[in-house]
């Protein structure tokens, strides 16, 4: 499912949809933040993508106002979560998205015998998700630590 598409769908804020198709529009750059399109880190704007994609995939009737992107990318994989925010309520996901896991997982091998990541992600694209989880409240919280105290 190409991301214009999947917008185009969506009951996305506009100032969001203008921010990705900018995004959509410069796939070898990399993303910083916007007013509705924010990422803690600079990424690269193809794993953004990816990553936007999985979302309304996912969500498609959800009118989204704003997203913020905290992750990092490694060379095949790209590891965080995405805050998304819609009607005065954020919601998080955690997610890894990772070629080489994909190409394990397909069988997909190099002519070194290696995952062939590249292949996995020229042929699943954004669809290389080895984990994406809705993280519920109680994980949000922080949790106290045995070894600590609390200081009142």
């Amino acid at each position: 499912m190409p991301l214009l598409a999947a917008i185009d769908r969506c009951p996305v804020a506009e100032p969001l949809k203008h921010e990705i198709r900018a995004l959509v529009a410069q796939p070898f750059g990399l993303v910083r933040s916007g007013a509705s399109l924010r990422c803690v880190r600079a990424a690269p704007a193809v794993k953004v993508e990816r990553v936007l994609t999985m979302l309304f995939s996912e969500l498609p009737d959800l009118p989204i106002e704003a997203i913020e992107i905290d992750a990092r990318a490694g060379c095949s994989d790209f590891t965080g979560h995405i805050a998304v925010t819609a009607m005065g309520t954020t919601r998080v996901f955690e997610f890894v998205w990772d070629c080489r896991w994909r190409a394990a997982e397909e069988g997909m091998v190099d002519h070194w015998g290696e995952p062939d990541q590249i292949r996995a992600a020229r042929e699943f694209g954004w669809r290389c998700f080895a984990r994406w989880v809705e993280r519920t409240t109680e994980q949000a919280l922080p949790t106290a630590r045995p070894d600590r105290r609390a200081v009142s």
